[in-house]
């Protein structure tokens, strides 16, 4: 005779299974597409890492200054919490490494521009790239790249230039970076003026919009285009400073009116060029759809191939606003679409901490930010769970069922069960009930008729009965 008594029996505590890993169709494997070769005569990315660290070396020695001198307790870096060296502090600064204030802002500016310092409101920290920069490459390259990414802020352009005109220079230089990069030697100055200025015009040109109205004809007063405040503005003195910062970040080199490309500035080129590649195949054909639609065409792929769409789905965006509409999606009622953009989240990396952290007082994303937090931080990801408390633990659980439950097989929902952290089934579901997730009635009925052990199924059906009448 078969007992009907509910069993008591130990759940295996196990990590939980990430759902984009669930088996899918075999016909969604993909051929990979070969990893590309930087151009011929690149250097070796040790040698990249080495003119980077070089380059950068100046802003190294001010963050880990500010590391061993403003650590906690001894005081904050900044103060007016916009990442600017309070006065007291560049001063303590200058005397400590014998360069003059102005120096020192400049080298504490870079240090944040390549992610050595990193600045959360009114404190200052050092960077995980900072903490990585004597033994990692990648980490050295990365915070060069970002600060080759952000040229215009590092060499603020010149005083009285109209903003218009100068935001369209930003936007045109990629393409004359191109080319400087598929020219491979120098290229005269006068040339790339030509560029920027085609470049511009086509800006302006695909900024044009039909006026509302009536239709007047030709000739009637007010018909006449009326053009812009950056429309007259010399290009020359603005490809002039381009080209000035470029050179301060160490991408290219002047002289004699000719612009050339370092080896450095060349390969992150040729970097930004194969990112556009990839944004351009993008494999599963996502890379146009919302937040929302890409990780609904990632749900149904494997991990690998979920990270290259993710990757290529970045790589067409900015990353704030990329970053704001993926935590967008995973404010939704879909709990698949929460674990999968935070999955794509953890592809954007350090960018994206702050707009993580920001969400930590959302419950329904609080478990997803602080574990994503916690791996950012250099938590093994098998250990990541630890920073839960048992009721987020608990909510994060039921919220992978619902979503297993919407998206799943049953026998993936009955494995789901063996990942709970509490010992024993009464005891998860007593403390499910208390959770008050909103999917909890949809997840227990799920569960219930996926089980196949009767006796199992009949009290998680009981419990969902009494989260769903208010009872005890």
């Amino acid at each position: 005779m078969t007992s009907r008594i509910p069993r008591d029996s130990r759940l295996r505590l196990v990590r939980p299974r990430p759902l984009a890993a669930a088996p899918q169709a075999m016909n969604q494997r993909r051929p990979r597409r070969p990893a590309p070769r930087p151009p011929e005569g690149t250097p070796a990315r040790s040698e990249l890492a080495a003119m980077a660290r070089s380059g950068l070396a100046d802003a190294a020695r001010v963050a880990r200054w500010a590391d061993s001198a403003l650590g906690p307790g001894r005081g904050s870096a900044t103060a007016d919490g916009k990442a600017t060296l309070s006065d007291a502090t560049a001063d303590q600064a200058a005397r400590a490494l014998g360069l003059t204030v102005a120096e020192v802002r400049a080298d504490w500016d870079t240090a944040r521009l390549a992610g050595l310092v990193e600045v959360h409101g009114d404190t200052a920290r050092p960077g995980w790239r900072l903490r990585a920069w004597n033994r990692d490459d990648s980490a050295v390259l990365r915070g060069w790249v970002a600060l080759f990414d952000a040229w215009s802020l590092a060499h603020p352009e010149p005083a009285g230039q109209e903003p218009a005109a100068v935001a369209e220079v930003v936007s045109a230089m990629p393409q004359v970076l191109s080319f400087l990069q598929l020219s491979a030697g120098p290229v005269p100055v006068a040339q790339l003026l030509d560029l920027l200025e085609q470049r511009v015009t086509e800006l302006r040109t695909e900024r044009c919009e039909v006026p509302y109205g009536p239709r007047l004809e030709p000739g009637t007063p007010g018909t006449e285009p009326v053009p812009g405040p950056a429309a007259d503005t010399p290009l020359a003195p603005l490809l002039d400073w381009a080209l000035d910062a470029l050179a301060s970040v160490g991408a290219l080199t002047c002289g004699d009116g000719q612009a050339t490309l370092t080896p450095l500035g060349n390969w992150a080129v040729w970097v930004k060029l194969e990112q556009i590649c990839v944004a351009a195949q993008s494999p599963a054909g996502n890379i146009e759809q919302s937040a929302e639609g890409m990780l609904r065409g990632c749900g149904r792929l494997r991990p690998n191939a979920a990270r290259a769409e993710y990757r290529a789905w970045l790589a067409a965006r900015p990353v704030g606003s990329a970053v704001a509409e993926l935590l967008g999606a995973a404010r939704g009622e879909d709990a698949l679409l929460r674990g999968l953009a935070f999955d794509a989240l953890r592809v954007v990396g350090a960018p994206a901490e702050p707009d993580v952290r920001a969400v930590l007082d959302e419950p329904t994303l609080r478990p997803y930010a602080l574990l994503w937090l916690a791996e950012h931080d250099g938590a093994d990801p098998e250990d990541a769970h630890e920073v839960l408390t048992r009721p987020e633990a608990t909510w994060l659980w039921v919220d992978t069922a619902a979503a297993v439950a919407d998206h799943g097989e049953a026998p993936l929902l009955v494995r789901h069960l063996e990942s709970a952290v509490q010992p024993t089934v009464p005891a998860l579901l007593d403390e499910v009930r208390a959770v008050g997730h909103p999917r909890t009635v949809q997840v227990l009925v799920a569960l219930a008729a996926a089980h196949p052990d009767p006796a199992l199924a009949k009290a998680v059906r009981r419990a969902a009965f009494q989260v769903h009448t208010g009872g005890s």
